[in-house]
C-alpha cells in the first residue's frame, strides 16, 4: 500500500473530530455577523411571497439598496414602494429569469443605474404540480429553466464582479424537497435537486476566492400561495413555516456566513434518516411527509 494512503487513513479520525469541535465551538459563540449597510441586494422574484418579505428583511437590517426582479409589474412596484416608504432606497427591473439574453440585459443595466450587486439572492421559482405523465412537456422544461436555469444565467452575470471587488454573497432560496421529493411535485423536486448540486459545486468553488461567499437555504413547507395545494400528514407536529420567519433566518445566515440552512432544524433529522434507511422505510418518511397537489397549471414567487 502506498504510504501516502496510509497516511491518510490515519490522520483521517483526527481530521473528523477536529472538524466537528469546530462546529460545536461554532454553535457555542456568537459569529461576527456581515455588515451589510454598504451591500446592494438584488432578490429574483421578489415581489411577492419570501422574495417580498426578503425584501423587507433586508432593509430593517440596514441594506443599503435593494433590487427586485420579477415578471410581475404589479407585485414589484407595491414591494417597492413599501421598501422606500421605510426609508431604503429600493429599484425594480421586469426580467425573466429563465431568459439568458434578458439576464444578460438588465444585469447591464442594474450596473449602470444602481451600481455593484454584492449580495445576489435566488429566489424565483414555480411549480407546475403535476405527476410526470400528467405534465405538459413545455410545462416541465419551463420549471427547470426558471428553478435551476435561471441560476446559471444571474450568477454568470454577477459574479465576476464580486470575484474582482472580493465582495459578494450568493444566496440559494431552495427547498428540502431536494433532498426528499414527494409526489405531486416532480417537476419541482427535480428542478430544486439540480439546483442544490449547482450550489453545493459553486460553494465549494468559493473556497479560494477571498470575501465571497454562498448560502443555501432549505426550508420545509411554507405557508405561500406558491405551496397552497400541500398536504402534510401531521400539521401539527410540522406546521407550515411563516415566509416571514423564513426571510428572517435566511438573512442572518448571510450575515453570519453560514452555507447551509435547514428550516426547521427538525430537517437535520430527515437527511439522517434518509442516508441510513432502506427504500422501505424511506417509503414511510414520504407518507409522513405528504403530497402535494396545483389546481393551477403555474404557481410561484417569480
Amino acid at each position: 500500500m502506498d504510504w501516502r494512503w496510509t497516511g491518510l487513513l490515519v490522520l483521517l479520525p483526527f481530521q473528523l473530530l477536529y472538524c466537528i469541535l469546530r462546529g460545536v465551538v461554532c454553535l457555542l459563540l456568537p459569529p461576527r455577523l456581515r455588515d451589510i449597510s454598504g451591500d446592494i441586494v438584488l432578490i429574483t422574484g421578489g415581489g411577492r411571497g419570501i422574495g417580498r418579505h426578503l425584501a423587507k428583511e433586508f432593509a430593517k437590517q440596514g441594506a443599503r439598496k435593494l433590487i427586485l426582479w420579477g415578471r410581475t409589474e404589479k407585485c414589484l412596484k407595491d414591494t417597492a414602494e413599501e421598501i422606500r416608504m421605510a426609508g431604503t432606497e429600493c429599484h425594480y427591473f421586469i426580467c425573466d429569469v429563465a431568459n439568458r439574453e434578458e439576464v444578460y440585459q438588465q444585469a447591464k443595466a442594474v450596473r449602470e443605474k444602481v451600481g455593484d450587486v454584492t449580495i445576489l439572492v435566488n429566489n424565483a421559482a414555480v411549480v407546475h404540480g403535476k405527476s410526470l405523465m400528467n405534465s405538459d412537456d413545455d410545462a416541465l422544461l419551463k420549471s427547470q429553466h426558471i428553478n435551476t436555469m435561471g441560476q446559471f444565467w444571474t450568477t454568470k452575470a454577477f459574479l465576476p464582479r464580486m470575484l474582482e471587488l472580493q465582495n459578494g454573497h450568493i444566496v440559494c432560496l431552495n427547498s428540502i424537497l431536494a433532498l426528499s421529493a414527494i409526489p405531486g411535485a416532480i417537476d419541482y423536486c427535480t428542478s430544486k435537486a439540480s439546483s442544490f448540486a449547482f450550489m453545493e459545486s459553486l460553494t465549494l468553488g468559493l473556497l479560494d476566492c477571498p470575501g465571497v461567499s454562498a448560502t443555501t437555504v432549505l426550508p420545509f413547507h411554507t405557508s405561500t400561495e406558491m405551496f397552497q395545494g400541500m398536504r402534510v400528514r401531521f400539521p401539527s407536529l410540522f406546521p407550515p413555516l411563516k415566509p416571514e420567519t423564513v426571510a428572517r433566518k435566511t438573512v442572518e445566515a448571510v450575515r453570519s456566513n453560514q452555507a447551509l440552512l435547514l428550516l426547521p432544524w427538525t430537517m437535520h433529522i430527515l437527511v439522517v434518516l434518509k442516508s441510513i434507511l432502506p427504500l422501505a422505510a424511506l417509503q414511510e418518511i414520504h407518507k409522513f411527509s405528504g403530497t402535494y397537489t396545483c389546481m393551477n397549471t403555474f404557481k410561484g414567487r417569480t
